[in-house]
């Protein structure tokens, strides 16, 4: 989903039968003008940058996590010029990168973006995860964003390999990290998608990510563990609404101050500012992500 505003995370786990994917992946095009993915790009479905339970490796040159309670802004609903305290950049992947400032490219790597889910139903609808009856297993809080079949190693390898072509526009635009969004689809996918099955998928992303020399991040999901960073790879967090749900230690707990906190409850922003404001990033953004300019637009850091 583009934008995830309050959500809290639950756990629904079953495993789903196993069937075959594509050999070949066709790539959908950028929704609002940017480069398009790579066609062909292809990732291992074995690779992993880590072994579980053993420390993840020190970033490669070219291939570096965001500055550590640097100031954040949080521009996934639309691109604007960014205060010239902010020195971290997070928009989405047909957004271009800002010179000068660190950018983390938004990806929606779990389901399908509302304005993309026609194209996966003609390209890959069997990369779509199906109900019972047969049905798209939609995310019901954001319509029209479907949840993608990650149930077997050949579905994970196909959609890996989509995925990790808009990695590679990411890259070629100068963005330095990548945000794979929603994580924790398989709390709602109505018992059909397991942890490990997001697990297994998500250590072919920080793959792909890492041999794009991108830093990844993790996105929510504090019920990882430390198993985020050891086990899958991922380089720092974004948490949104932690504050709200008193996840913050979890997160720092894992990644120290390379966390980026987002709020979008006054309260909670303040609340979050006063008890660790001084050791992570913590911004607060309407429910929106409005682009400045725009009504409802709010930003603040401290």
């Amino acid at each position: 989903m583009l934008l995830l505003g309050l959500v809290s995370a639950c756990t629904r786990a079953a495993d789903h039968p196993v069937t075959s994917a594509p050999t070949t992946v066709a790539t959908p095009p950028a929704l609002s003008g940017g480069a398009g993915p790579s066609p062909g790009s292809t990732v291992s479905p074995s690779a992993a940058p880590v072994s579980p339970g053993q420390p993840k490796p020190p970033a490669a040159p070219g291939w570096q996590p965001p500055p550590a309670n640097g100031v954040f802004d949080y521009q996934i609903g639309g691109a604007y010029p960014p205060a010239a305290a902010v020195r971290i950049v997070d928009r989405d992947r047909n957004d271009p990168a800002v010179p000068g400032r660190y950018n983390i490219c938004y990806v929606n790597a779990f389901q399908t973006q509302a304005g993309e889910s026609g194209w996966w139903k003609a390209n890959h609808a069997d990369l779509l995860l199906r109900g019972s009856g047969g049905g798209y297993v939609e995310d019901r809080g954001w319509p029209g964003e479907l949840l993608l079949d990650l149930s077997t190693a050949p579905k994970r390898a196909a959609v890996t390999s989509i995925v990790d072509g808009w990695f590679a526009g990411c890259a070629a635009k100068g963005f330095q990290a990548v945000e794979p969004d929603n994580l924790d689809s398989w709390t709602r996918s109505k018992g059909l998608l397991t942890k490990a099955h997001a697990v297994a998928y998500a250590r072919l992303l920080t793959a792909a990510a890492h041999a794009r020399r991108l830093a990844i991040a993790q996105k929510n999901t504090t019920e990882l563990g430390l198993a985020a960073r050891t086990d899958i790879g991922f380089d720092f967090a974004i948490a949104e609404s932690c504050a709200t749900y008193d996840e913050c230690d979890d997160y720092m707990a894992v990644y120290g101050n390379a966390v980026f906190e987002v709020e979008y409850s006054t309260n909670d922003y303040q609340r979050a500012c006063q008890n660790h404001g001084s050791r992570i990033s913590v911004i607060l953004r309407d429910h929106d992500v409005a682009p400045a300019g725009h009504v409802g637009y709010h930003y603040e850091h401290c």
